[in-house]
């Protein structure tokens, strides 16, 4: 109760420090840019506090007496021993910001000595001397412009009284992850870029939990796209608190603001590693692996800028490349190359994971290779409007390299996407949230990993398809192709053309060597601006297209969709076929001058096709299926071609329900009280 007190009451400043913004308004200030003031201010009221608390700690495990007489030398070493940073001002002069804004007539130069005062690295963070490419969080720039607009002082004076030092490191943390939602929700220019809501951080975490044990090994969690680190610690906070296992963070991020919050952050806990930089391209914990991995990758956003990295990528992480467009499961290969030989994770992800792009395509194969290789243990599908920038389907992906034995070779499909409660109030998009009771039952369905209503187990097969290629031979409506009068050996039969007519226009030399058409400056152009032009509009099918040599005529029949051949008056149907009607332009050699030809071949008419056919994973039991399939299907000549894989997971499909229709004597009664409720209002009107 004391726990959930402190947590409401340190939640009172969520308040008071939005309305900091109320300044930056009244500066002129758009409202996207708020985040990007706010974000310095709040990690300079973060640090200060704990940075004083950490001061005030020290005096108390020494004694006040022993205190006052330390050289400043060992003072200073048993601080930079705490590895949390420091700054000389607030030590030495024992002033905090509120001091600091006391005096208005020196506050700017108390205000630059107590931002210089600060440990490297927290100067580097904050970005106090920040030049261009090292910004971080750029509080010098955004001081400039305060400055710019008179209202640094006032500015800071807000912040100042924003008081966190009677808070512990946790009660801050969650102070942090409300004010970075709000941050998030205004500033994303995306729906790819996602803040975590604190039920789905809860629901992922109490799936690790289920998962793991007391231990006296070190548990290690990483997040290769960790943002501000409101995912990667608040999982490792709701673990501390159900296990006394160590935990050790790891968590990299190419923002630089949020990095540098999340870097600010792990400096004030008991073990954890923050990283500045690309995962995909430059991954700073290449020689690491994890028990625990976790993220939420930005959704629909291209990797195009980095491609040639991507493609030249020597770590072998990358087993096949996805769309351009999208690289979710760029980085759900690489979280899967950084789990150990018993690691598990759980990552968030839009729905195109599961089934954008066809057999043999990048993301197919990519979830042909997971599941292969059984890593998948579920997917659970979230509600709708649970994210506060979007309304969209999200998706859990539950990995485990050390399923259980029951469990093997098989996939959990959880619909929990009425799995909530409303929201009393939406927050953005956010008007649902996975309630304490939904988590349970969520995570009580994939332990027991079993059927239920909501809920259904898989043989990892079931996700895999037949993409079928085969090449069918048209047959006109006697079953005939043109392929059975052909010669053995031939493909097609050329004809030797006199005349060429659509019933517009008339060809009658199929060599041409002159022309006398005073448009064209030469016989080049005339080929490229009305022979080529005629040749490739033709169509034989939608056409009256006959070609005549000297001894036949023939055409195509639309409605028997047969070749039809003429001679002296005598019509014989060849079957389906086609008539290629092709032109080329010669130049002139010792031999020929410089010429037209055009040339017409009939030929069989061939059309590639593809079935989709159920998977089974004996070879053998899979080519029947296939066979099986065809015979019933397939009524058209065919012969196979290539065979493709392909791997998709439908959450529509399996879970669908329709909607139950209504009785007709209920539709009709409802519109006969309609129709009383208006005569009522006419009555009422003519009165």
């Amino acid at each position: 109760m004391k726990r959930e007190k402190t947590r409401m009451n340190i939640l009172q400043y969520e308040s008071k420090i939005w309305a900091t913004a109320d300044l930056l308004r009244g500066s002129g200030i758009k409202e996207s840019e708020w985040p990007s003031y706010m974000m310095p201010f709040f990690a300079l009221t973060m640090i200060e506090s704990r940075l004083v608390r950490m001061f005030d700690n020290l005096k108390v495990e020494i004694g006040e007496e022993a205190f006052a007489n330390i050289n400043k030398n060992d003072l200073y070493d048993m601080i930079k021993d705490q590895g949390q940073g420091y700054n000389i001002y607030i030590f030495e002069k024992n002033q905090t910001l509120t001091d600091i804004c006391k005096n208005d007539k020196s506050f700017e130069i108390d205000f630059d000595a107590y931002l210089h005062g600060f440990d490297g690295e927290t100067k580097d963070l904050l970005g106090v001397d920040a030049t261009e490419g090292e910004k971080f969080l750029d509080i010098k720039g955004v001081i400039s412009k305060l400055k710019s607009k008179k209202v640094l002082m006032g500015y800071t004076k807000l912040w100042s009284e924003v008081d966190l030092k009677p808070f512990n490191n946790s009660e801050i943390t969650t102070l942090e992850e409300h004010i970075k939602r709000k941050w998030a929700d205004i500033s994303a220019e995306t729906a790819g870029e996602q803040y975590t809501p604190d039920d789905v951080i809860a629901l992922i975490a109490e799936i690790i939990a289920s998962k793991i044990e007391e231990s006296d090994k070190l548990l290690k969690i990483y997040d290769c796209t960790c943002g501000g680190g409101n995912l990667l610690f608040g999982v490792e906070d709701r673990i501390n608190a159900k296990f006394k296992r160590l935990t050790q963070t790891f968590g990299q991020d190419w923002n630089d603001a949020l990095y540098a919050l999340a870097k600010i952050e792990s400096r004030f806990r008991p073990d954890s590693k923050i990283e500045h930089g690309n995962t995909l391209v430059d991954d700073k914990f290449y020689n690491e692996e994890f028990n625990v991995v976790i993220a939420n990758p930005p959704y629909g956003v291209s990797w195009k800028g980095y491609q040639k990295d991507i493609e030249n990528d020597k770590t072998d992480r990358f087993k096949f490349l996805p769309s351009i467009s999208d690289g979710q499961l760029l980085f759900m290969q690489h979280m899967i190359s950084k789990l150990d030989s018993f690691g598990m994770g759980v990552v968030v992800h839009n729905g195109s994971t599961l089934f954008s792009g066809d057999a043999g395509s990048g993301e197919s194969n990519i979830r042909k290779w997971m599941l292969d290789s059984d890593i998948v243990e579920a997917v659970i599908q979230l509600p709708t409007d649970e994210f506060f920038n979007t309304g969209i389907y999200t998706y859990l992906w539950v990995l485990n390299k050390n399923k259980q034995p029951q469990h093997k070779d098989k996939v959990m499909l959880i619909n929990a996407s009425e799995k909530f409660k409303p929201l009393k109030k939406s927050k953005g998009s956010k008007r649902k949230e996975v309630d304490k009771e939904s988590r349970k039952q969520i995570v009580d369905t994939l332990t027991q990993f079993q059927d239920t209503d909501f809920a259904k187990v898989f043989d990892k097969e079931f996700f895999y398809f037949n993409k079928q290629a085969i090449m069918l031979t048209n047959v006109d409506e006697d079953g005939i192709s043109f392929e059975s009068k052909l010669k053995a050996g031939k493909t097609s039969e050329k004809l030797k053309s006199t005349k060429l007519s659509n019933g517009e226009r008339e060809l009658t030399e199929f060599v041409i060597t002159h022309f006398n058409v005073d448009q064209y400056s030469s016989l080049a152009d005339f080929f490229e601006k009305d022979i080529k032009p005629f040749i490739s509009s033709l169509d034989y099918k939608e056409q009256s297209l006959v070609i005549s040599t000297d001894l036949a005529r023939y055409w195509f029949d639309s409605e028997k969709e047969t070749l039809i051949k003429e001679v002296k008056g005598k019509q014989e149907s060849l079957g389906c076929g086609k008539i290629v009607v092709k032109s080329f332009y010669k130049n002139a050699n010792k031999t020929q001058k410089e010429r037209i030809e055009i040339s017409v071949e009939i030929m069989p008419d061939y059309q590639k096709d593809y079935e989709i056919i159920p998977f089974h994973r004996d070879e053998i039991t899979n080519k029947e299926v296939i066979a099986a399939f065809m015979a019933k299907y397939i009524t058209k000549p065919f012969a196979y071609l290539e065979n493709t894989v392909g791997v998709e997971l439908n959450f529509n499909k399996i879970f669908y329900s329709p909607e139950k229709l209504r009785e007709v004597m209920d539709i009709l009664a409802e519109i006969n009280t309609i129709e009383n409720e208006l005569r009522k209002l006419e009555e009422g009107l003519i009165i």
